[in-house]
């Protein structure tokens, strides 16, 4: 009876909740229909009538907006030109911060500015003083369409950038990503910091990448599928010493699960208590709610905690078969010789953690290892060679945590085998691409 009318005032709580929930917004849904400020930041250039919930204009922001549709209808500066043009003059956004390029597209792309206030599938028009013309900002929408600039217009990061990512700077650690510049005969392809590239210069100085000149893609991608094919031996070194680094974590992870089965029961008996006194009637129902809501949540970290050690104490590093690297191996290459771009880049995700910048010229790619079970069947973890139409065939069921963590050590082909402190990590060796004039040169650090 006292489980059954715990259970019976839980309905009744989620009734109310989801009662509250509807009459929340179906009342924010009517202030929304008469034009009413809806609340959270204002938009710049505008100040908050609190009395009546309007908004009103800010003379002082409002010319910075009309300032940055000017330059952008009118002298058709880029956004970031913009952004540096009103740190230059000293302007600020609503939060004290330097302007960015991302910052220019919100408010080029902001319909608020119309008069216009938007609440989910509800927009009213007039609801306040418009700062900028009907016809300027259509104008503005068009250069953002042409430019490509608008959210609602702005493309994916292109396919064929296969690293994007996959680097960081090597000065503010940013992820580098895919950009290009339209030059007078082609097109130029970097990977470009993205400090740099939301910001501008001043913030991040550190030099593009050229993903064109030395075929750094192309090389990544070898060296790829020549660590499958030819440096089996490093991976299972790897696989070895993980494995007695994860025995040696056996001890106090089986120390820890104990501990934590041992308080699970203690947890499962209290609360048999506080039910066993309620339907005894010795125990009052707010007291009753709070210490089982104290218990419950006590017991769902437990459990949580005891499903993740059980998973790493059974989660043993278990060397690949040869025989499945070698079709990996060709499945790289044929991937790499007749697949598309969204495939080789699906590749890239699915098989290397990272690139590390080590210098100008100088790349050090992590790879990932597989993680199969020694009764999982070689042929179904690797997928058919030609995908249907639209779709990325990689090998992502053969994918898991583990990796190759590089270590430097000496010279020639010797190779030194370190790991990450991940659990249930692996670890290999290095491989370093140098890149000269002539395209991308491989050799073992």
């Amino acid at each position: 009876m006292g489980r059954m009318l715990l259970q019976m005032l839980a309905m009744f709580a989620q009734f109310e909740r989801d009662t509250i929930i509807d009459r929340v917004i179906g009342g924010m849904e009517r202030k929304a229909a008469k034009g009413l400020w809806m609340g959270g930041n204002r938009p710049f250039g505008y100040q908050v009538d609190r009395a009546h919930w309007k908004l009103l204009i800010d003379d002082k922001e409002a010319a910075v907006v009309r300032l940055i549709f000017n330059l952008y209808v009118k002298e058709r500066l880029g956004t970031r030109a913009i952004a540096k043009t009103l740190n230059e003059r000293g302007h600020r956004t609503t939060t004290g911060g330097p302007w960015s390029g991302h910052q220019v597209i919100r408010v080029l792309d902001n319909r608020v500015y119309l008069g216009e206030l938007t609440f989910r599938e509800i927009t009213v028009t007039d609801t306040h003083e418009p700062i900028i013309e009907s016809a300027q900002f259509a104008e503005a929408e068009k250069i953002l369409t042409i430019r490509s600039d608008g959210h609602n217009h702005r493309a994916a990061s292109d396919s064929d950038y296969y690293l994007t990512g996959r680097m960081r700077c090597p000065q503010c650690a940013k992820a580098m990503l895919g950009s290009n510049a339209q030059g007078r005969n082609r097109t130029y392809r970097y990977y470009t910091c993205f400090t740099r590239l939301r910001y501008s210069r001043e913030r991040c100085d550190a030099p593009r990448l050229d993903a064109d000149a030395d075929a750094l893609d192309q090389a990544i991608l070898t060296a790829l599928a020549a660590f499958y094919r030819d440096h089996q031996q490093l991976i299972a070194d790897a696989v070895h010493l993980a494995r007695q680094r994860h025995h040696d974590a056996h001890s106090d992870r089986t120390g820890e699960l104990a501990t934590v089965q041992t308080d699970l029961t203690q947890t499962d008996q209290a609360i048999d208590r506080y039910l066993s006194a309620f339907e005894r009637g010795t125990l009052d129902e707010e007291t009753l709610a709070t210490r089982l809501a104290a218990l419950r949540t006590k017991q769902k970290q437990l459990r949580r905690r005891q499903t993740e050690l059980t998973a790493q104490i059974d989660d043993e590093p278990v060397m690949p078969p040869r025989a499945t690297l070698s079709k990996i191996a060709n499945h790289i290459d044929t991937i790499i010789e007749v697949g598309t771009d969204l495939q080789r880049k699906a590749l890239v995700e699915a098989l290397i953690h990272e690139v590390k910048i080590l210098g100008p010229g100088r790349f050090q790619p992590v790879f990932r290892v597989p993680r199969l079970e020694p009764t999982e069947a070689t042929a179904a973890a690797l997928p058919a060679t030609t995908p249907p139409k639209g779709a990325v065939r990689t090998m992502p069921n053969m994918v898991g945590r583990a990796r190759l963590e590089p270590v430097t050590g000496g010279s020639g082909n010797r190779r030194s085998v370190d790991s990450v402190r991940d659990p249930s990590p692996l670890a290999g060796g290095q491989r370093t691409l140098g890149r000269g004039g002539r395209g991308g040169e491989l050799a073992w650090a």
